[in-house]
C-alpha cells in the first residue's frame, strides 16, 4: 500500500500569504475609489446647490437637494425676450465647444444634429407652450434643467443635466444670447 503523499506546508502558506496581500492592496484601492467619487464637489456641500436665474428683470430659481427632489421653478414672465445681457459672439464658441452642434439644429452655428429639438425655430414655439415663458427664460431653463418642459416628440433625459454646473455664468449667458439671436418667431 502507498504512503499517502504529505501536503507541502509552504504552498498553502503561500496560498494564505497571497489572499492577504491580495485583501490588503483591495481595501485600501475601494476606498480611495469611495473617497474620490463622494468628494468630487471641490469643496462645496452635496446637500443642496441653488441656481438663481436672471433675465430682463425675471428671476427663476430652483432648489436641487442631493436626493434629486426639485422645488418647481418659480418664473416671472416680463415683456422682453433679451438675452440675459450675454455676448452672442462669444455664445456660438461656447455653442461648439459643448458639442451642441452633434444633437442641435442651429443655422447661425451651422449645426445639423437632429437628436434634440431644431434650436431655429423650437425654443420660441416651445416658450410659448410652456406658460408663455420669455424666450431668453426658457432657453436658460431648458440648458440649466433641461427636464423642465420636454419638447414635444422628445424623450425626458435626452439633453445632458451638467451643463448649469460646468458652465460659468458669463458662458451660460453668452449661450443663451447666442440661441435667443437665431431663434425664429
Amino acid at each position: 500500500m502507498p504512503r499517502p503523499r504529505r501536503r507541502n506546508p509552504w504552498s498553502s502558506t503561500g496560498e494564505v500569504f497571497l489572499w492577504l496581500l491580495f485583501t490588503a492592496l483591495l481595501f485600501p484601492a475601494g476606498f480611495a475609489g469611495w473617497a474620490v467619487g463622494h468628494y468630487t464637489s471641490l469643496g462645496k456641500s452635496p446637500a443642496t446647490v441653488v441656481h438663481t436665474v436672471t433675465v430682463s428683470g425675471s428671476t427663476s430659481s430652483s432648489t436641487t437637494t442631493s436626493s434629486t427632489n426639485t422645488t418647481p421653478a418659480t418664473t416671472t414672465s416680463s415683456g422682453g425676450g433679451g438675452g440675459g445681457g450675454g455676448n452672442a459672439a462669444a455664445g456660438k464658441s461656447v455653442f461648439s465647444s459643448n458639442g451642441c452642434a452633434s444633437c442641435h439644429t442651429f443655422q447661425p452655428a451651422g449645426a445639423t444634429g437632429t437628436i434634440g429639438p431644431n434650436l431655429d425655430s423650437a425654443p420660441t414655439t416651445d416658450a410659448k407652450a410652456d406658460k408663455n415663458m420669455a424666450l431668453a427664460a426658457f432657453v436658460k431653463e431648458s440648458i440649466v434643467n433641461p427636464d423642465a418642459y420636454i419638447a414635444k416628440g422628445y424623450s425626458k433625459g435626452l439633453m445632458p443635466t451638467t451643463f448649469g454646473n460646468s458652465l460659468s455664468s458669463s458662458q451660460l449667458n453668452d449661450l443663451v444670447a447666442f440661441i435667443v439671436s437665431g431663434a425664429k418667431s
